[in-house]
């Protein structure tokens, strides 16, 4: 009976270290992004701050997320935070310098209706389709996704930023949107 139960045991451990490896995984397309968006602000808080939000795919690895993010602005003090396979490391603690009279929310954004990471995985599956499209290349492989937000502040010149490489590697082909989602341009 003993050796019944030490049995049991092992597959049990196994099957749980075997399944436990989703997190991180989420799909680069709008349903795994609108995941990912859900992760940060469970992690992080509803109304968190970020002046720096990367994803990084890789088939092997999943998405590694990094993020420079605050709960409060106004202390100038932000976390850099990075997330290999669902687990989050806090790598660093900045701290920020603002002009006199500005406002350090004003340098920053939050995910909501004009930054969203479900705009950004939508336009991840559109960069796709249009790079089969235009280049005839197949099954594109996500290599980074981020927001990039101006230096100023200028939330109107902020970007989503999708990179692409074919799926057996060489020239990565970059997509630039607008917040709303229009195209800017495809460089490579």
């Amino acid at each position: 009976m003993k050796t019944f139960k030490f049995i049991v045991s092992i597959i049990v451990v196994v099957m749980l270290i075997s399944c436990g490896g989703s997190r991180g995984k989420e799909s680069p397309n709008q349903e795994g992004f609108t995941d990912i968006e859900k992760e940060l602000k469970s992690k992080f808080g509803e109304n968190a701050f970020f002046t720096d939000l990367t994803i990084t795919h890789d088939e092997a690895t999943g998405n590694i997320i990094s993020v420079t993010v605050t709960k409060n602005p106004e202390s100038l003090k932000m976390g850099e935070w990075n997330s290999i396979q669902g687990n989050w490391v806090q790598e660093s603690e900045i701290t920020l310098e603002v002009p006199k009279g500005s406002k350090a929310a004003d340098f920053m954004f939050q995910l909501n209706n004009t930054v969203s990471l479900s705009k950004l995985g939508e336009l991840v599956e559109k960069s796709s389709k249009q790079l089969t499209a235009e280049k005839a290349i197949n099954d594109p492989a996500l290599s980074m996704a981020f927001i990039k937000f101006p230096e100023n502040g200028d939330i109107n010149k902020a970007e989503y930023v999708v990179m692409l490489n074919p799926p057996n590697g060489g020239t990565t082909f970059t997509f630039n949107y607008k917040l709303n989602g229009d195209f800017i341009k495809m460089d490579y």
